[in-house]
């Protein structure tokens, strides 16, 4: 099993590198170019034009090893069906983009609304095909929360929330890229050390995630030939929440993925802030921008910001050992 799972983690890596040049020149020939929003930093101005849409490229390097070394699981399915659906969404949003030549894709209400269909599809196979019940598992007190009707709400609230989170990280070269990578190999760890054959399927899918991110990584580092765009981005922040709803870890993928829930408070307290009381509490949110215009260079942000990921998913993989004893 170990092996089956390093072959493929070690197969989504080398699909993505070796896939990588060739795509990165077909979509510059095709002039699939990212549009840069005039309120970001000036700094970004430069990045126009890079080649977008690279979470094309992530996910058929997941899908390839993953179709042909798993076992077909519902659980496993579930993970990756979300993940492709989610990238989906994201396609559809980076197409909108490029198409109507401007930096804004899809409405809000338009992607809430596939989202919601996405997590209802999520709660259908794990209630009725991997048999999970409409409880929330509070692993940091060993309790359960019974949820009835409102279980396929927390699913929707837990997806929408991991995907805005990574797509809000996703703004700066190779930080949503690791993030997600750190976060998935914490999972990783996490379904191998369970005694659950149902959990512990899902490594090969996790594995497949941590490679493709790391093998995207290559072109996606500072600086960037390529971005992932909204087809990464939710099609990563997909996989992620459907992990934790299969592994049950809804709560604490607040810790796991502290990272993306840091970027998406900053936001939210800017918002609040600014219509509540016509003051700003960072300079730019996602709290990435603030530190740049704080004159931060963008790779000491970056590093930094990894960091914080390993040490959140590090204290999220140490509070999931201690609730399976």
């Amino acid at each position: 099993m170990l092996g089956r799972i390093l072959i493929a983690g070690m197969a989504s890596l080398f699909i993505c590198v070796f896939l990588g040049p060739k795509f990165i020149e077909y979509l510059r020939r095709r002039e699939f170019g990212q549009y840069i929003r005039e309120e970001g930093p000036e700094g970004h101005a430069v990045k126009a034009g890079t080649p977008t849409m690279g979470g094309i490229v992530l996910f058929v390097a997941v899908s390839v090893p993953f179709l042909i070394l798993s076992k077909h699981d519902r659980a496993s399915m579930a993970v990756f069906g979300t993940a492709v659906a989610s990238a989906a969404l994201g396609f559809l949003d980076d197409w909108t983009k490029i198409s109507k030549s401007r930096s804004l894709g899809l409405s809000a209400k338009k992607k809430l609304a596939l989202q919601a269909l996405t997590a209802v599809g999520l709660w259908y196979v794990a209630t009725k095909g991997v048999g999970l019940h409409n409880d929330l598992n509070v692993r940091l007190f060993h309790a359960h929360v019974h949820l009835g009707f409102l279980y396929p709400v927390l699913i929707f609230l837990v997806l929408a929330g991991a995907s805005n989170g990574v797509n809000l990280t996703d703004g700066l070269d190779g930080l949503a890229a690791g993030c997600a990578a750190i976060v998935m190999l914490a999972y990783t760890a996490m379904t191998l050390s369970t005694g659950a054959p149902k959990v512990q399927a899902l490594a090969l899918i996790c594995a497949c995630l941590v490679g493709a991110s790391v093998g995207f990584l290559w072109f996606n580092s500072f600086p960037a030939a390529i971005f992932m765009g909204d087809t990464g981005s939710l099609g990563l922040g997909g996989a992620i929440a459907a992990t934790a709803v299969m592994t049950q870890t809804e709560v604490l993928l607040i810790i796991i993925g502290g990272i993306f829930v840091i970027e998406a408070l900053s936001v939210a307290i800017q918002v609040f802030s600014f219509q509540r009381f016509r003051k700003r509490v960072f300079l730019m949110a996602p709290v990435h921008h603030h530190f740049e215009l704080m004159a931060w260079s963008e790779t000491k942000i970056i590093l930094r910001f990894w960091i914080v990921a390993a040490i959140c998913s590090s204290i999220g993989f140490t509070l999931y050992q201690q609730s399976i004893k």
